[in-house]
């Protein structure tokens, strides 16, 4: 945009706010009115087409998979991104928080008159990023399996084992490879296998040592498909 285009832009631009209509009553008005008829579509869907109510909660089970609204499954992967217990506030607070202000002070640091993308390249280049990112980010996080699940690979005669401790809870406290509460009040499990023998794994699971709750519910037979998989973690993939 040379000087000329320049002048003529504020010139039409000064006519135009003087003619320009007021913003109260008619912007406020305006909003307003699109407000209300938002609000009067969404009543009559929710009326017509009903919401779909789940199962009670229950605040026992140890099956529950948590898992965040879709418009935050983008801050859901960035935590499994970062994995350290330390980095967490990095990651729910700091990263977000300078993303946030970054693009806030955006128009302070490219101040250029044109409207053309591509002769914007920091305010076009940080836009598409920013979209890519969060595009990336959300469908990642969309499509991440469930925290109650374990990713190591499993023999076949221990894959009962391995579904009744994803199933059990013991993630909460516990890792096991990428998976689990790394950090969490209860050992890395990993390589429990190459530390402990599997008749003292099977007797800490029955009787619960400390504070780690007693799971001789789950009976014999499954204790022992319990025992007999977290025997054969030895850490090695």
């Amino acid at each position: 945009m040379n000087a000329r285009e320049k002048e003529e832009y504020l010139r039409e631009y000064e006519i135009l706010k003087k003619k320009g209509k007021s913003f109260f009553p008619y912007a406020i008005m305006k909003d307003s009115v699109m407000m209300l008829i938002v609000a009067a579509v969404l009543i009559v869907m929710s009326i017509v087409m009903g919401a779909e109510q789940g199962p009670k909660a229950d605040p026992t089970t140890t099956t529950y998979t948590p898992r965040p609204e879709w418009y935050f499954f983008y801050l859901f992967e960035l935590l499994r991104v970062i994995k350290p217990p330390a980095l967490v506030p990095v990651a729910t607070i700091g990263i977000p928080t300078i993303c946030m202000v970054l693009l806030l002070l955006l128009p302070f640091y490219d101040r250029g008159p044109e409207r053309v993308p591509w002769k914007r390249p920091i305010a076009s280049i940080t836009g598409i990023m920013v979209i890519i990112a969060m595009a990336l980010l959300t469908y990642k996080g969309a499509t991440a399996g469930a925290p109650s699940e374990i990713e190591l690979a499993t023999a076949p005669q221990y894959e009962k084992g391995k579904a009744l401790v994803a199933e059990s809870g013991c993630l909460a406290c516990h890792a096991i490879g990428e998976n689990g509460a790394h950090g969490g009040l209860g050992p890395d499990l990993t390589d429990i296998g190459s530390r402990i023998p599997k008749e003292a794994i099977k007797q800490s699971v029955t009787i619960g040592p400390g504070i780690m709750p007693s799971f001789q519910g789950l009976g014999e037979k499954n204790l022992n498909a319990v025992a007999d998989y977290l025997a054969s973690l030895n850490g090695e993939d």
